[in-house]
C-alpha cells in the first residue's frame, strides 16, 4: 500500500430476527474492533437490519453483546444501511462506490487503497443471504473483477461467516490481489456458538469469534493473514476454514487493513480468554432455541405454546425435505457425494436457486429459512452440467403436486 492509502472497511449482516442475533452481534463486535484500532468512521460502512437491540424480546434495551457476560458492542455502530436498505443490490454499489441515495456512505476507494470486507449470515452453495433477498457468487466476483479493471483498491481481504461459504469463493482469481477466507467449506454448514439462557439466542458464530479474538489479541503489524488462517485451522475443529485468492496479499500484515490494536486492549483481550461453548451447526439453531425455551419454561400454557410451536418447525422442515427428494428422484443419477463448484456455471445456478426460492420456500421468511441448507442439491446438479431448464421444469412440477 502507498504511504498515502486508505483503509476502507465494509461490515455486513445479512439476516433480521432475534433467533438471528449473533450476525449483528458479530458486525458490531467486528466495528469496534476496527473502530477503536482508528480507522474512522467515513471509512467504515455498515450493513445491519438493526432489528436486534431495540427488538421486543431484548430483555436489555439498548444492549447487544458477542459473547457471554461480554461489553455492549451496540454504542456508535454506524447506521449506513439498516432495514430495507440492507440488500445485495446496495451492498455491491456501496463497495463499488456508486451512489444509490447521496444520503449513504460508500466505499469511495482508489488504487493505493485496501479494503477489507466482512460478512456474517445464513449461506447455501454459491449463496449469501439478505434480509429480503441473495447474493449470489455470480454478482460478488463479477463485481471484484470490475472494481479489480477499474483499479478501485491495491489490496482486497475479504472474510465470510455463512454455511457452505466457500463456495462463494471456488472462482476468484488468483491475479487480481484478493484473498478471501471463509468460515466453511463449500459443502460444510458453519456453527454457531454460547447460546445465552436470558436473552434466549445464541450471541455469536464459532469463525468469527476466533478470528475477532486474534485480532484483538496480537500486534497487528508482526502477523499476517495467513498467520491468522493458520490459527484459525488449528482452533476450529467443526467447520473448516479456507482460503482462496491471492496469496500473497494473504501474506500481509493484518494492520496493513486494520491498522493495529492497542497494547492495553491486546493485554485485556488475553486475560479474558477464549472458551467457546453450545457449538450449533447453524440449521440446527431455530430448534435448538425452541428446545432450550421448552426446558427453561415454568409456565404450563407457554410451555405447550413452545411445543407447538417447535412441532411446527419440524413438520415445515419435513415438507422442505420431501420436496427436494421428490425433486431429486427425477435424476437418477443423481449423486451424494461433495461437489466441486470451480466449474460450475454461477449464472445458470443463480437461475435455478432463485426459481426453487420463488416457486417452492422463500428463505427469507423465517419459517422457510432451512430450506436454503437444501440448495446444495441444484449446485450439484448445475455443476454436473445438467440443463437449467431442464431442473426449472421439474422444481415448477413438484410444487405444483
Amino acid at each position: 500500500m502507498a504511504a498515502n492509502g486508505k483503509h476502507w472497511v465494509m461490515l455486513v449482516a445479512g439476516s433480521k430476527t432475534w433467533s438471528n442475533y449473533r450476525h449483528q452481534a458479530d458486525v458490531c463486535h467486528a466495528y469496534q474492533i476496527i473502530h477503536q484500532n482508528g480507522i474512522p468512521d467515513e471509512q467504515i460502512v455498515v450493513m445491519m437490519y438493526d432489528d436486534i437491540a431495540n427488538n421486543d424480546d431484548n430483555p436489555y434495551p439498548g444492549n447487544i453483546i458477542n459473547r457471554p457476560n461480554g461489553p455492549n458492542v451496540y454504542p456508535g455502530v454506524p447506521k449506513d444501511y439498516t432495514g430495507g436498505d440492507v440488500t445485495p443490490e446496495n451492498f455491491l454499489a456501496a463497495l463499488k462506490g456508486e451512489r444509490q441515495n447521496s444520503q449513504k456512505k460508500v466505499i469511495s476507494s482508489g488504487e493505493n487503497d485496501t479494503i477489507f470486507i466482512y460478512l456474517s449470515d445464513h449461506g447455501s452453495p454459491g449463496i449469501f443471504c439478505f434480509p429480503n433477498n441473495t447474493l449470489h457468487a455470480n454478482d460478488l466476483i463479477e463485481t471484484i473483477k470490475e472494481m479489480a479493471r477499474n483499479k478501485k483498491f491495491s489490496k482486497m481481504v475479504i472474510y465470510m461467516e455463512s454455511c457452505f461459504s466457500a463456495s462463494m469463493f471456488t472462482q476468484l482469481p488468483d491475479n487480481i490481489h484478493v484473498y478471501a477466507v471463509t468460515a466453511a467449506g463449500a459443502n460444510e454448514r458453519s456453527y454457531a456458538c454460547y447460546f445465552d439462557p436470558v436473552r434466549k439466542t445464541y450471541l455469536a458464530d464459532v469463525f468469527s469469534a476466533l478470528w475477532m479474538y486474534y485480532t484483538e489479541t496480537n500486534d497487528l503489524d508482526k502477523v499476517t493473514f495467513l498467520n491468522q488462517f493458520s490459527y484459525l485451522q488449528q482452533a476450529m475443529n467443526t467447520s473448516h476454514p479456507c482460503c482462496f485468492g491471492d496469496m500473497t496479499a494473504g501474506e500481509k500484515p493484518i494492520s496493513e487493513f486494520l491498522r493495529n490494536t492497542p497494547r492495553s486492549i491486546q493485554e485485556s483481550a488475553k486475560a479474558q480468554q477464549l472458551v467457546l461453548t453450545d457449538l450449533t451447526q447453524a440449521h440446527e439453531v431455530p430448534f435448538k432455541i425452541l428446545e432450550n425455551q421448552i426446558n427453561i419454561e415454568t409456565d404450563e400454557d407457554r410451555k405447550q405454546d413452545l411445543i407447538r410451536k417447535l412441532d411446527a418447525l419440524h413438520q415445515i422442515k419435513a415438507k422442505i425435505e420431501g420436496t427436494v427428494e421428490t425433486i431429486k428422484r427425477h435424476f437418477p443419477d443423481f449423486a451424494h457425494e461433495d461437489e466441486d463448484y470451480s466449474q460450475m456455471d454461477l449464472h445458470s445456478f443463480k437461475t435455478v436457486a432463485e426459481h426453487f426460492r420463488t416457486t417452492c420456500f422463500d428463505w427469507h421468511e423465517e419459517e422457510f429459512q432451512m430450506a436454503l441448507s437444501h440448495t446444495h442439491v441444484f449446485a450439484r446438479l448445475c455443476a454436473r452440467g445438467v440443463k437449467t431448464e431442464r431442473i426449472i421444469e421439474v422444481i415448477t412440477k413438484v410444487s405444483s403436486l
